[in-house]
């Protein structure tokens, strides 16, 4: 889960892109990334961190120009931040070509092989992003003639990368000199959407991971890219867009509606926030059906995304809905955070129990799903040091089995609460004296019938049905593996760096 942002304009795009990514922050925080074009030239400036520690006011000055790419990045699990790794990514052969994507392919082995082997290309890091711009600038090489594009040798290239690459992407690129090129994956798995805005000097273009982010800047939302289509939008603002990918399909992740996506987000016409309501409203059927005998006093969310689904569970169940954590917003999302022992130790720094919610009473938490259980394991104990009689949790989502591998960190079985356990045995696990989860077929039509014409989702994390159709036991097992040699590197850093500091301290 990344942020993309693309704007070709009439004027100067630097701001824009940088508010693109303030908007987008919360789909990656580990470092950012923009780049613009000056005609033929490539501007660039990247690093580690939130978008407002990496950006300065002589690296907005220098980045000129009126189209630009960026890219705001979210870590895989046990991966630390890497120069080479952050994107917007760069190659000059045959063409000035930069790109940033948001997914993850599945056959990225596969590629780096054919690109060493046939295609004669070298991939400096072990990011597929780079593998995707490899692909994409060999396949413009093969379609160039006298090392010309136009429209139709671009889209015969995208058509390339669709018959190559597999697993989810979305993807903004600018080639020098002939525009911004945008593309979804062929099953739609990565959202992307497009607007314009009317301006004295012409009609602007924007392209971004989600809606909010062209509503926040003045764009109007034209729609979705469609699954299996690109499009292009050349220096001078003539938009061009081609289906490369006939059978193409409309599965989109339902983890954006439930936890990755900003609530005031539209996604393939669905609202996320409605979604949340109607997540809420499932819930508390479920909880009139299953649970009557459980004796709620309070309905209390975990801040921020399970808001919508607790408000409307207590509603339908005439419950009282009271806030009894308050966020620290300088926190990071824990979801997101590399390495086991910086998730636990970020949990209490981030939220902080008002006691008189609690104190007596039987509350009912809802969150908006359970991963990894460290933190919902940490906030029952906070609910019950703040005096809370007995601890009921609620989650919104379905029980998470089975590892994501199209571009979220759920990395491995292991770290996965749900893989292997009972409900009942999960519920001891976190020391809740309840535990309700959202059933899948109730998930889906909570998301369906805001928008009846999306028929299908991917819903792999909980379905273990993966819709690429590519990936194997032998496929997840070496992905765990090499993610968990990752995470084990990231801990020793992690500690190292503690070492250091504390020896730095003594020093002091």
């Amino acid at each position: 889960m990344c942020g993309i942002v693309g704007v070709v304009a009439k004027n100067p795009v630097n701001q824009l892109l940088y508010d693109g990514l303030m908007v987008l922050q919360h789909r990656g925080q580990d470092a950012a990334g923009i780049v613009t074009a000056e005609g033929p030239t490539f501007h660039m400036h990247k690093g580690p961190g939130m978008v407002r520690d990496v950006f300065r006011t002589r690296n907005m000055r220098a980045l000129a120009g009126f189209s630009g790419i960026a890219h705001t990045r979210y870590p895989t699990a046990g991966s630390a931040w890497s120069a080479a790794e952050s994107q917007p990514f760069y190659v000059n052969s045959p063409f000035g070509i930069v790109l940033g994507h948001n997914g993850n392919l599945t056959n990225t082995e596969q590629l780096k092989q054919e690109l060493f082997r046939q295609d004669l290309r070298h991939v400096n890091t072990n990011s597929d992003s780079e593998v995707l711009l490899n692909v994409l600038a060999h396949e413009l090489q093969e379609g160039a003639t006298n090392y010309k594009l136009d429209a139709a040798t671009i889209f015969a290239a995208a058509s390339g990368v669709y018959r190559r690459c597999r697993g989810a992407y979305a993807v903004v690129a600018m080639i020098a000199g002939y525009g911004l090129l945008a593309f979804r994956d062929a099953h739609g798995i990565r959202p992307l959407v497009f607007g314009r805005a009317e301006t004295e000097s012409g009609t602007e273009y924007m392209v971004a991971s989600e809606s909010v982010a062209l509503d926040a800047l003045g764009f109007q939302v034209v729609r979705d890219v469609a699954p299996g289509e690109a499009i292009l939008i050349d220096p001078d603002g003539t938009f061009y867009s081609r289906q490369c990918v006939p059978n193409a399909s409309l599965n989109p992740c339902i983890f954006e509606f439930v936890y990755l996506a900003r609530p005031d987000s539209v996604i393939d016409g669905i609202s996320v926030y409605e979604t949340r309501l109607r997540m809420g409203e499932s819930l508390a059927e479920k909880i009139r059906r299953q649970y009557r005998h459980l004796d709620i006093d309070v309905v209390i969310p975990i801040p921020d995304s399970s808001r919508p689904a607790a408000m409307e569970l207590s509603k339908q169940l005439n419950l009282p809905y009271r806030e009894g954590f308050i966020k620290n917003r300088y926190i990071g999302r824990t979801f997101i955070m590399p390495g086991q022992g910086m998730r636990r130790k970020s949990v209490r720094q981030k939220l902080n129990s008002i006691a008189m919610e609690f104190r007596g009473k039987n509350v009912l938490l809802v969150d908006d799903s359970i991963v990894r259980g460290n933190t919902s394991r940490e906030i029952v104990q906070m609910a019950r040091e703040s005096g809370a009689r007995r601890v009921f949790f609620a989650s919104a989502a379905p029980p998470v089995r089975y590892p994501n591998v199209y571009g979220i960190d759920m990395p491995t079985r292991e770290e996965l609460i749900a893989c292997g356990r009972s409900e009942a045995e999960i519920a001891r696990e976190v020391g809740c004296d309840e535990l309700i989860y959202q059933d899948l077929d109730a998930l889906r039509e909570d998301v369906r019938s805001v928008n009846p014409k999306v028929v299908n989702f991917e819903d792999s994390c909980f379905s273990g049905v993966y819709v690429t159709g590519d990936v194997t036991k032998e496929y997840l097992d070496g992905v765990e593996a090499q993610r968990r040699d990752g995470a084990k590197m990231a801990d020793m850093a992690a500690a190292a760096s503690a070492q250091l500091d504390l020896g730095l301290e003594l020093v002091e």
